[in-house]
């Protein structure tokens, strides 16, 4: 017989359930990146129109991604301890529930900018939804150890969507946005790879720590790590940003050097998990870095 406490810990409500589908921290630092390139393809404030409408369409189309992507994962989800308490995999849901949750999202998010923002927009997000939630999430993800470097581009385009939105083309300034994300992913997630490597060697999936070994996942860290901060200096350098993003991004890079110098020196346990909750709060206070120089401009 249950007791009270266990029915309290019962399955969430419904609308968290599906809430929980959208993976809502991944979106939300998606849609953030996408409303700072929406910001930085206008010299003033950008068409409300686009800023609105693009964003709820990029972040819909980002949470349709999402769910498609716990339902082809759920095998792999249930013999992974980070992942067990998903809703597939812990039967809170069932697969056509999120397909069809996932259909609604997905359809409202190309109407919205189809309709509403441009066609360009639109179609920069289907293959961005196609290559994240089936290309990477199905092939990628099971083929290769460099997984996460080629299907990265997916999780990159969000700038180029947001600025999109506005201009209606792709612009070299929306590219380096890209350029950053896309080199960003590596070091961001092998340190979560070193951390979970057991937990990916027992699901029977590819990554670079269950192929290559922890020592050369470091050392891979480091080197993006060392590439990111060329990268980042960039923006200085085309005079798309000033000297206070500079400032910004130099301090962020400093310290990401330090931690991914420590992870490859060192074999502290705690270091990989906390690598990767560095890289989290490092892309958000960069691209925040970009938008406040972007109107405060030295």
């Amino acid at each position: 017989m249950a007791t009270t406490s266990e029915c309290a810990t019962a399955a969430p409500p419904a609308w968290r359930r599906y809430y929980e589908l959208t993976k809502p921290r991944v979106v939300a630092l998606i849609t953030f990146t996408a409303i700072v390139g929406t910001l930085l393809a206008s010299p003033g404030w950008p068409p409300l129109r686009a800023l609105i409408c693009g964003t709820l369409g990029i972040a819909l189309a980002s949470g349709c991604a999402a769910a498609i992507n716990h339902v082809l994962d759920r095998r792999f989800d249930e013999q992974m301890a980070r992942t067990q308490s998903r809703p597939l995999p812990s039967r809170q849901l069932t697969e056509r529930r999120a397909l069809i949750f996932a259909a609604v999202l997905g359809v409202i998010a190309m109407t919205i900018l189809s309709f509403l923002v441009n066609l360009l927009t639109a179609a920069l997000t289907f293959l961005s939804l196609i290559g994240y939630a089936v290309i990477y999430t199905v092939w990628l993800k099971h083929a290769t150890s460099q997984n996460i470097v080629i299907g990265g581009a997916a999780g990159a385009a969000p700038p180029i969507l947001g600025w999109a939105a506005v201009t209606n083309t792709i612009d070299p300034n929306a590219l380096l946005l890209f350029l950053i994300i896309f080199v960003w992913t590596p070091p961001h997630f092998w340190a979560l790879a070193i951390a979970r490597k057991d937990e990916y060697a027992r699901a029977g999936i590819p990554m670079l720590p269950v192929t290559h070994g922890v020592e050369h996942t470091r050392l891979q860290v480091l080197l993006y790590t060392v590439l990111l901060t060329v990268v980042t200096v960039m923006p200085f350098l085309t005079r798309m940003s000033g000297l206070l993003y500079l400032a910004a991004a130099l301090v962020l890079n400093v310290r990401f050097l330090y931690y991914a110098l420590a992870l490859k020196l060192t074999a502290r346990k705690e270091l990989p998990m906390r690598v990767f909750r560095y890289s989290v709060t490092y892309l958000m206070w960069l691209f925040a870095a970009l938008l406040i120089d972007h109107y405060l401009y030295l």
